[in-house]
């Protein structure tokens, strides 16, 4: 069942306000086998509204409007809806009942204008608003069954729940993955994994690139909820295997979540020390509950001074190199880790710009470290872009060292379980 959701609304279109609406829609039919072909956005304007509802009629077997069913003279979905379907408003009697009975429930006075809301189009059926004034509207256009539902997310994603999703039913079985990668462009995933995203494919296997992670979005639609979920498993594994160290989670895991995790598991801590990344690595290390298992404390040390006299860094060290170099990070990270007794530490040391940068250190030069309990590394990136996009690469890389490092710690471990010779 195809179907087109319509937002309705000035603020939409000006980008006052952010439309979560279509969204949510979209991911709830998809939970039904319902594909939301098009998402259509819609100012206040009657005419337009109308020529949305009877396009999206045409196209699609299902169509679900958003909004423009308040009691002022911008709301103008139930007047668009009747001229498309050609009939007249007509005020059902069951919702101005309710409307008047929570004016008196709340004790104010109800303006003439709130009975607006109870006018529908001729044919059509009132649905109530367990949450505010504005009934919405189930209505037949031919043979495409429309639903208008109230802007306000909390009243419409109530009215959808209730009202729209049991006269839906299930069209199919559908399973959903989301795996997450890190370390590479999204044209380089793109390129591994091609022959997957065809698109006539079935599972469907689409990237979204935001703030250097890549997900690789799985969708498999079928019959029996067991066949769909071995398909979008089954691919979910290929990627795996394509992409190996490069995916680092799915679903609602984060790169942090999954660093944190396999901290917990090898029973190990971490310390950071951060200079140009302000404090983001343990902000981003500690947004999972319980990460003081693993999680023992950072230090933002910005100005050199901070460095010395928080980390150890030797003002002659700095002098010589510079604050933005291996030798500085290398001893940021080692003063943290003995600082807290940590078994890890993490430091961080660049150039964010816009300014500071020259020939030799150009404004995106990071220098990450890592010191754990066998040996310390030290990793030099340049990275581009605005001043907030290399600090937020710069950390979320530093982490993938740490998960990177934990990864192979745990593959040797395992390596050599697996040689020990059986008693």
């Amino acid at each position: 069942m195809q179907t087109i959701i319509i937002s309705i609304g000035d603020e939409l279109i000006g980008g006052a306000s952010v439309d979560t609406n279509s969204a949510y829609l979209s991911a709830r039919l998809a939970e039904r086998g319902i594909v939301a072909v098009r998402h259509v956005t819609v100012g206040d304007d009657a005419n337009r509204i109308t020529q949305a509802i009877i396009g999206a009629a045409a196209e699609a077997e299902l169509v679900i409007i958003t909004g423009g069913l308040g009691p002022t003279l911008d709301d103008l979905t139930r007047r668009a809806l009747a001229d498309a379907m050609g009939v007249e408003l007509i005020e059902d009697a069951h919702s101005a009942k309710r409307i008047k009975a929570f004016f008196d429930r709340i004790g104010r006075t109800m303006k003439p204008s709130n009975l607006t809301q109870a006018m529908i189009p001729a044919g059509a059926e009132a649905m109530d608003n367990d949450c505010g004034t504005a009934p919405g509207i189930a209505a037949r256009l031919g043979r495409v069954d429309v639903f208008a539902l109230p802007g306000p997310p909390n009243e419409m994603t109530e009215m959808f729940e209730r009202q729209v999703a049991p006269r839906l039913g299930v069209a199919g079985a559908l399973a959903r993955r989301v795996l997450h990668a890190f370390g590479t462009g999204e044209s380089d995933i793109g390129e591994r994994i091609a022959d997957l995203m065809a698109r006539d494919a079935n599972p469907k296997v689409g990237t979204t690139a935001k703030g250097g992670i890549i997900s690789i979005r799985i969708v498999a639609t079928g019959q029996t909820p067991a066949d769909t979920d071995a398909a979008a498993e089954n691919t979910a594994n290929e990627i795996r295997h394509r992409l190996g160290e490069l995916i680092f989670g799915q679903d609602e895991q984060t790169l942090a979540s999954v660093v944190g995790d396999a901290l917990k598991d090898c029973g190990m801590t971490l310390a950071t020390a951060e200079s140009c990344t302000g404090g983001m690595i343990g902000q981003m290390m500690t947004e999972t509950p319980g990460a003081s298992e693993y999680f023992l404390g950072g230090i933002v040390a910005y100005a050199n001074s901070a460095k010395t006299a928080t980390l150890n860094v030797p003002a002659e060290v700095i002098e010589s190199h510079g604050a933005v170099s291996e030798q500085v990070a290398d001893t940021m990270a080692r003063g943290v880790r003995e600082k807290f007794g940590a078994d890890f530490a993490l430091s961080v040391t660049g150039i964010a710009g816009p300014d500071g940068g020259s020939d030799d250190k150009p404004v995106g030069l990071v220098y990450i470290a890592l010191s754990g309990p066998s040996s310390s590394k030290v990793h030099r990136h340049i990275f581009s872009g605005a001043r907030d996009i290399i600090r937020r690469r710069a950390a979320l890389t530093t982490i993938n060292h740490l998960r990177l490092a934990l990864t192979e710690s745990e593959g040797r471990a395992s390596k050599n379980k697996s040689h020990q010779p059986s008693s």
